[in-house]
């Protein structure tokens, strides 16, 4: 986390562990007001920037999707998968200052990089962590859009679109009024303070509910290398694309797609446990006969209502057998609820 940025939420009453603002001192009211105007930091997401001549053209042999031709005022879902097609890190791309960004788990920074790094050989590319440079938050709910345009002016109008304004990049996240806003600290500081006038500042939990209630699923270090893209919808929300090319893992995501059946795939679910699910937990069905369990939770946060929703990875007969339990086969049972997108 950006060290100004650290002392200025701080003073402003944040809670912070190990970087990541846990919330407010109201935990019960910051998840009562899920529903309606937050602001919310984002230091738990990492940013790498890609830089040089032929940082596009190499991202774009390395992800899922199409790096090489995205427009500088659109950002893409993307993964970064295995030879095996297991995802190692999900992505939003996006440019700022006319370079790529990379918008990931903060807990997968060194490793990918690393990685990805042994891949540049002689192309013209570096790879920077920006993540204690580069501030970024976040801004949903109703009235999220009237607040941040009367700052900031013109704002993107549709899902994934982008904007410059000035020293700050504005990505629309997928659903109603959902912004993620990305600059130094000396421009997003007293956008910060401007917005809370109208927007309740949350912990990083209050706005992981969000993604999950969008189906908008992160790889973290407690899920690296469990799915394969499709798991995740990845097909479905415009984070893979089958017709750019060659990609480590590619030949195994194009022979699930054309010629394998999709046996797992990702849902959305409500369960009532004593306890938070977390990322990489067991699912399990009595009706399962896989030796491997029934499915995995991807990423969990409190409900305002009691409980926890959930994005997880099940197979599709016990999901549709209605017959998923967590960690075991008699424990708590999910409830799945509607994504905002359809299956197809």
């Amino acid at each position: 986390m950006n060290s100004t940025w650290q002392a200025f939420l701080a003073a402003a009453g944040a809670e912070i562990e190990a970087g990541r603002v846990t919330g407010f001192g109201d935990a019960a009211g910051e998840l009562a007001a899920a529903d309606g105007c937050i602001l919310a930091d984002l230091s738990h997401y990492a940013v790498v920037r890609a830089a040089g001549e032929e940082a596009r053209e190499f991202l774009h042999n390395q992800f899922t999707n199409d790096v090489k031709q995205q427009a500088d005022d659109h950002s893409r879902l993307n993964n970064y998968c295995t030879p095996k097609g297991r995802i190692l890190a999900s992505l939003r791309v996006f440019v700022r200052e006319g370079e790529p960004h990379l918008r990931l788990s903060g807990d997968l920074v060194e490793p990918f990089t690393r990685r990805l790094g042994m891949f540049i050989l002689r192309s013209k590319v570096t790879l920077t962590n920006l993540s204690d440079t580069l501030v970024r938050f976040g801004l949903a709910g109703p009235g999220a859009e009237a607040a941040l345009a009367a700052q900031l002016g013109t704002l993107p109008s549709e899902a994934d679109a982008v904007v410059q304004a000035d020293a700050i990049t504005v990505i629309r996240l997928p659903g109603a009024e959902r912004f993620e806003l990305h600059g130094p600290d000396h421009a997003l500081e007293p956008l910060w303070q401007a917005l809370t006038t109208t927007a309740r500042p949350v912990g990083e939990r209050v706005w992981a509910l969000g993604e999950i209630r969008h189906g908008l699923p992160l790889v973290t270090a407690a899920t690296l290398e469990a799915f394969v893209p499709q798991m995740l919808n990845m097909q479905l929300i415009g984070g893979l694309s089958f017709k750019k090319g060659c990609y480590p893992g590619q030949e195994i995501v194009a022979r699930m797609q054309y010629l394998g059946q999709l046996k797992r795939r990702m849902y959305l679910a409500h369960v009532d446990a004593e306890t938070a699910p977390l990322a990489g937990d067991s699912l399990f069905a009595p009706g399962s006969s896989s030796g491997q369990g029934a499915g995995k939770v991807v990423d969990s946060a409190a409900a305002p209502g009691g409980g926890y929703d959930l994005l997880c990875v099940a197979e599709i007969s016990s999901a549709e057998a209605d017959d998923l339990h967590l960690q075991a086969d008699d424990g708590p049972k999910l409830t799945l609820r509607e994504l905002p997108y359809p299956f197809a």
